[in-house]
């Protein structure tokens, strides 16, 4: 069923409604009306990473870590995962009656804000810090979710609209202040990608304002940028309890009536909250109008139509036995092999010879724990494999496997009657009695997520600064010191500090939280069956202090676009076990932009996965992005000794710029083009000894 047909269905069943029916129907948790057989409908349902909060799933690597494969079919595939299971769920649910919270197939998914600050606690269910990256992948889940059938598998919702990173603990009440340019250029272009190209069915409001406006009662962002300029024909659903906070936060508005009637109004169709409780109210008072109620309901229910729950879809059949099924787990299991990012291997420590190693020390909190594999928004999966029982299965027989817990995640201690730092000595033993120390750290879900659901004493998943906690810090150090080679695996989805690590341990392999079984994928790293192939899809900085403060919404100085230093492993950056090269590259203007053929060339001793990248800078436009930046990238496969030409793709909107207006406009004609398995920047160059292939490309 197409949308035109859906909206008129939509319209014909709108119809027969009261105006206490259809008001009814604008909540997230939508009742049933009998006498018109509609059934109840809870709209609420996540899947971020595997469909999430409806018990069992398969868990991928979250978001961020599947950023940094930088592979757009696998985002594909993960989506529509997430669909079918999704389908399968709801299917067996339905039949028994169960409509409850997450049970639906209006998936609020994916986070399409930009990532600006490494301290943002929900950072790691991004897609990184670029835009185009972001667009990018972005697109390539919606189009996995919602499928190209006649009937949509599952409704994808881009979220947060707009410019949403944090800080947590003030999002109910804060301003965000941006320049139009910025909104172009940098917190605006992933959505519209996802509404224009992608067609994505929802559209969730963040919880700020910007420039003074709530986003979830934005007529600028909601009338006239979503739906008059970029032509959005689905339904808008507000962040849970937004709507509340126009009264009780941003106190633009004095009662929850007049917070009801400024977000619909504003084009918000979908509460997820209690405040449209009051919409009848506000109806009788004359602040909003019949024809306003009717259209949002006419949305929610052109998408109900959209995904053949009145009609019944081919998807009805999809059985339960697809839930977690090989097929699904095989492709987590890819998705954690590709998001692994190796940072160091000094003297190649990396691949571990299993024969010349007799035992290995397996040390620290993340070790061996379930919450540091799965991040935030997550299912439950039916098998847990952490980095430990990975290396033990890995490992065979002939090689004896030590632990120690090391120290606790953030806590002083891990026994509650014992001294502080009560694992310490433990994990020296561990480390003295080892041929090699993993160490594995990092944080998982109570020290960086989403404000009011974490641990920390200020109930804000932001970080303060980018050290790991101070009893993380000090078991560093100590197992530093026994001299042992050391490989860090870090367990986290934002930039840590690696200052410490890079001058004291021989390997750095980020593994942000690689999903339920993510531990076997880390042990095939490590032991070499697999080469490491992500790359960083954000910028990892030496300090904090190079950045803007975190309230400061300029991009001046953030992301690899706009930063004037060197950072401390720069994004685009990882290793493989392997050397490529890239030996030759051709420009060729096209009608949709150009074309760049790229001769590559495998020069190691194995077979590897790269990831080529392009980037451009426009030399001749005051209006330029500071440094180079993506507009292209292939992930590829390279036999040793192996030559291929890849072609790839540069979108005519690389040729263009933001004035301060933010008006996009044509840039130059003068621009230099890089292609490479990094960015081009100093720092990636002495981390690499390799530099990207340059062209001056001149435009017609």
């Amino acid at each position: 069923m197409d949308r035109k047909e859906a909206r008129k269905r939509a319209q014909e069943l709108v119809s027969k409604m009261t105006t206490e029916e259809k008001a009814s129907q604008l909540r997230y948790n939508s009742p049933g009306i009998p006498r018109l057989s509609i059934p109840e409908y809870n709209w609420w349902n996540e899947g971020l990473h595997g469909v999430a909060r409806a018990g069992t799933a398969t868990v991928f690597p979250q978001a961020i870590g599947m950023a940094a494969s930088f592979d757009e079919e696998l985002i594909r595939e993960v989506a529509n995962v997430i669909a079918v299971e999704g389908r399968a769920k709801y299917n067996a649910a339905s039949s028994h009656g169960d409509r409850d919270i997450y049970k639906g197939l209006t998936f609020w998914s994916p986070n399409v804000n930009i990532f600006r600050d490494p301290r943002w606690g929900r950072g790691h269910e991004t897609y990184g810090e670029d835009p185009y990256l972001t667009a990018t992948l972005g697109r390539a889940y919606v189009e996995g979710l919602q499928g190209d059938g006649d009937t949509m598998k599952a409704a994808a919702c881009a979220k947060h609209f707009a410019v949403h990173s944090g800080p947590e603990a003030l999002r109910h009440e804060f301003d965000a202040e941006v320049s139009q340019k910025d909104l172009e250029e940098t917190y605006l272009p992933a959505f519209k990608a996802l509404v224009k190209e992608a067609h994505v069915e929802a559209v969730m409001g963040a919880y700020n304002r910007v420039n003074g406006e709530p986003c979830c009662g934005s007529t600028t962002l909601i009338k006239n940028k979503l739906r008059n300029e970029w032509g959005f024909e689905g339904h808008f659903v507000s962040d849970c309890w937004a709507i509340r906070d126009f009264h009780e936060n941003h106190m633009v508005t004095g009662t929850p009536m007049e917070s009801a009637a400024m977000a619909l109004n504003a084009g918000c169709d979908l509460n997820c909250g209690n405040t449209y409780l009051h919409i009848l109210n506000a109806y009788y008072h004359g602040m909003v109008t019949e024809e306003a109620i009717t259209e949002a309901a006419v949305r929610l229910f052109t998408t109900r139509f959209l995904l053949g729950l009145f009609d019944g879809s081919e998807y009805d059949k999809i059985p339960y036995t697809k839930v977690e099924c090989e097929e699904h787990l095989r492709i987590a299991h890819r998705a954690a092999l590709e998001s692994i990012v190796l940072l160091k291997n000094e003297n190649g420590i990396l691949p571990l010879k299993k024969e010349e190693i007799k035992t290995i020390g397996v040390i620290g909190p993340n070790a061996d724990s379930r919450a540091a594999l799965i991040g935030n928004y997550h299912g439950t999966s039916s098998e847990y494999v952490t980095v430990l029982e990975g290396i033990r299965n890995c490992a065979g027989d002939g090689i004896r496997i030590f632990y120690s817990q090391g120290s606790d995640l953030f806590r002083d201690k891990t026994e509650a009657l014992a001294r502080d730092m009560d694992r310490i000595a433990e994990a020296v033993t561990v480390a003295e009695n080892s041929d090699v120390v993993i160490l594995c750290l990092g944080l998982d879900e109570t020290l960086e997520g989403e404000e009011g659901d974490t641990g920390n004493s200020y109930a804000s998943g932001d970080k303060e600064d980018l050290q790991l906690p101070l009893c993380q810090r000090r078991l560093m150090e100590a197992v530093a010191k026994t001299g042992k080679p050391v490989v860090l695996c870090m367990l986290a989805g934002s930039d840590i500090d690696m200052s410490f690590a890079n001058k004291h341990f021989k390997a750095i392999l980020q593994l942000w939280y690689p999903g339920a079984c993510g531990g076997n994928a880390v042990a095939e790293i490590l032991f070499g069956k697999e080469s490491p192939s992500g790359k960083l899809p954000v910028t990892f900085y030496e300090t904090l202090e190079e950045l803007p403060p975190f309230e400061d919404y300029s991009m001046e100085g953030r992301t690899y676009r706009y930063m004037k230093g060197k950072a401390q492993y720069p994004f685009g950056y990882g290793l493989t076990y392997g050397k490529a090269e890239v030996d030759s590259m051709v420009v060729s203007e096209t009608e949709t932009g150009a074309d760049v053929s790229v001769q590559v060339k495998n020069t190691g001793e194995r077979d590897i996965c790269e990831v080529l990248q392009i980037y451009i800078k426009c030399e001749d436009s005051v209006y330029s992005v500071p440094n180079p930046q993506l507009c292209g990238f292939q992930r590829v496969w390279l036999h040793r000794g192996e030559c291929r030409t890849l072609l790839v793709n540069i979108p005519k909107k690389a040729f263009t710029v933001v004035d301060e207006k933010g008006d996009r406009i044509t840039g130059g004609k003068h621009y230099t083009i890089y292609a490479g398995f990094s960015q081009p920047d100093l720092r990636s160059e002495e981390l690499t000894g390799m530099f990207p292939v340059r062209s001056e490309f001149r435009r017609k």
